[in-house]
């Protein structure tokens, strides 16, 4: 059922819950020592540089942003319990979303928790998809 609604072509800004745009990323996974050559691909593809690094030491990860991308390098062993996740999305605070999805019961994969960035949950979605949801508030050095 389509109705008059997806008629024509159309684009909606999704915000965050101060009313700012979300930011979106792809999760690309690397083998160990990749990680830099695969910064520069992604700089190149898309004109631009990359704006966050930092380990994930807890999980034996290191990872890196550039532009709509998040690159995650790590062994084939400590990347497996983060290949289910789709996607990740910046928000401007994790607990309001995490409350959502608690009131809705929806699947808490990992509940909320401290990251090296900041705040950080996974969900399943009703469709199957693994989002995580992260409350970025990176350091100086995009830690």
């Amino acid at each position: 059922m389509t109705g008059n609604l997806y008629r024509s072509p159309m684009y909606r800004r999704v915000n965050d819950t101060r009313g700012r745009p979300t930011r979106t990323l792809i999760r690309v996974f690397v083998s160990p020592g990749s990680l830099p050559a695969t910064i520069a691909y992604y700089e190149r593809l898309q004109g631009l540089a990359h704006d966050a690094f930092f380990p994930f030491p807890q999980v034996g990860l290191y990872l890196a942003m550039v532009g709509s991308f998040l690159i995650i390098e790590g062994s084939n062993e400590d990347l497996a319990p983060f290949r289910q996740t789709t996607g990740t999305l910046l928000v401007d605070d994790a607990e309001p979303y995490y409350a959502r999805f608690l009131a809705e019961g929806a699947e808490i994969l990992w509940p909320i928790r401290d990251v090296p960035t900041g705040r950080a949950f996974n969900v399943r979605h009703p469709d199957g998809s693994v989002i995580e949801y992260v409350h970025h508030r990176p350091d100086r050095e995009g830690r």
